[in-house]
Parts: structure tokens; C-alpha cells; sequence
């Protein structure tokens, strides 16, 4: 029973809990950045959300699909109003476990689909840069303890900056800036990613269960999997909080440039 307790631990770990980090580090610095040019308005919400605001909406969508959610409307992105830039509009049974479970990923799917899109724009852009980092995931063991990560860390980030001679890479930035810029979850996000986190927590445990019982070879096979999915995302989350870093860095330096209060 302890193996499939500290199975379910380990999977719970690299599915809620990096989502739940990365998350909030990277809401913190977004804060930081909007607050920093909170002088000039309305302006820099719609200009970076101009990019970033539809591949906010389009993850939502992705994953009510995914959930069998059924979407009522979607609004990809929108200047005036409430300030609410977009929206997606769905609703599902409650009854239905698989629709509660995916009540957790829709709500979180900014996380996720800003991660994807930013993989994406990568392999187009800057292709080496991408297979480069994709080939560091399996070399970095994020079990291992705080060395590990912290070298996974260090070499994510690394190989993101080596690549700076090249004037694809700051059509990146640049671009990649605007995507970590809105992958910040509203309250509406969060409200609906936490009616659906006791569903999914039920149900991976019930999981890792059967598979114990079954063989534990095959326990840890799954959650050797969880492992490695989850490991490609915290490459992209922290470049996603460099990216927000750097923005962060730049609005101090207009708030110093223009004066602003």
C-alpha cells in the first residue's frame, strides 16, 4: 500500500502541484508587469492580449472538447466592456465524473496551452533550440532532489539564451513574452479548475490503486509516464517565467524612463 500511496504522491506532485507553481509565479510576475504600466491604461492588456488572449480561450476550448464539454460560445478576444478580453462559454454534467475531472483541466488549460502554442512557435522558429531542450528532458531526472532541478533549471535556461544571435529567437521573445504574459488564469479559471481538482484526485488515486494491485511494475510505468509528460511542460513553465521575468524587467524600465507613479 505504501508503493501506491507514494505512486499517487509522486503523480499528484508533477500534475497539480507544477501547475499549481508555475501558476502562481508566473500570475506574480504578470501582476508585477500590468501594475508597473498601470499609467498608460487599458493599452498594454490589449496589445499583448492582442496574441496572447486567443491562445488563453482556445486552450479552454482544446479542453472542454477534450472533456466533452459542451461550448455554448467563445469570444477570442475583445477591446471595451468589463475588460474581460475573452471568454468561453460551456457547460457539462455534473453527474458525469469524466466532465468533473475535466472541470480541473479547462480551467488550468491556459497553463498547459500557452506551454504547447510556445513549443510550437519554437519548433518553427527556432527549431535546434526546440529539439535541443526536448532532448534535455530525458536527460534531467526531477525526482532526484533540489540538485537535479536545479540543474534542469539552469540548463532549460541556458539553452534558451544561447540562441540569442539569432533574429528568429527574438521574434520569439518577443512573441513568447505576449503568450506567458496571458497565461495568467482569471478567478472564473480558478473557481472552475478547483470544482473539478477532488474528482481528478479521486480518480488517480482509484488508478493507481487497481495498477498496484495488479502488478507494480505496471503502477510505476504509468507513473513513469506522468513523469515524463509533465517534465516536457516544466521546461516550456520555466522559460514561460523567464519570458514573464523579462517583461517584468522592462516595465520597471519605461515606469523609470517615464516617470511613472
Amino acid at each position: 500500500m505504501g508503493n501506491i500511496f507514494s505512486a499517487f504522491l509522486m503523480q499528484l506532485i508533477f500534475t497539480v502541484g507544477i501547475i499549481v507553481l508555475f501558476g502562481l509565479i508566473v500570475a506574480m510576475l504578470n501582476k508585477m508587469f500590468y501594475r508597473n504600466l498601470a499609467s498608460f491604461g487599458m493599452a498594454p492588456c490589449y496589445i499583448t492580449g492582442f496574441i496572447g488572449t486567443p491562445i488563453h480561450e482556445l486552450s479552454h476550448a482544446l479542453f472542454c472538447l477534450i472533456f466533452g464539454h459542451k461550448i455554448h460560445e467563445i469570444k477570442l478576444f475583445q477591446i471595451g466592456g468589463d475588460g474581460t478580453l475573452g471568454y468561453v462559454n460551456h457547460s457539462y454534467n455534473p453527474k458525469n465524473i469524466y466532465h468533473k475531472i475535466g472541470n480541473f483541466f479547462i480551467g488550468v488549460a491556459p497553463i498547459i496551452g500557452v506551454s504547447l502554442a510556445f513549443y510550437l512557435l519554437n519548433l518553427w522558429l527556432v527549431p535546434d533550440m526546440a529539439h535541443q531542450i526536448a532532448n534535455s528532458v530525458g536527460s534531467v531526472d526531477y525526482t532526484a532532489g533540489m540538485g537535479a532541478i536545479m540543474s534542469g533549471v539552469l540548463s532549460t535556461v541556458g539553452i534558451f539564451f544561447s540562441y540569442a544571435n539569432s533574429g528568429e529567437w527574438w521574434i520569439l521573445l518577443v512573441i513568447g513574452i505576449f503568450l506567458a504574459l496571458h497565461m495568467t488564469l482569471s478567478g472564473a479559471d480558478i473557481k472552475g479548475a478547483l470544482s473539478g481538482i477532488i474528482a481528478y484526485t479521486v480518480v488517480l488515486f482509484l488508478i493507481n490503486l487497481v495498477l498496484g494491485l495488479i502488478s507494480v511494475d505496471l503502477m510505476n510505468g504509468f507513473t513513469q509516464v506522468i513523469i515524463s509528460m509533465a517534465s516536457f511542460l516544466i521546461n516550456y513553465l520555466i522559460i514561460s517565467v523567464v519570458l514573464s521575468l523579462v517583461a517584468v524587467l522592462f516595465s520597471f524600465l519605461i515606469k523609470k524612463i517615464f516617470r511613472l507613479r
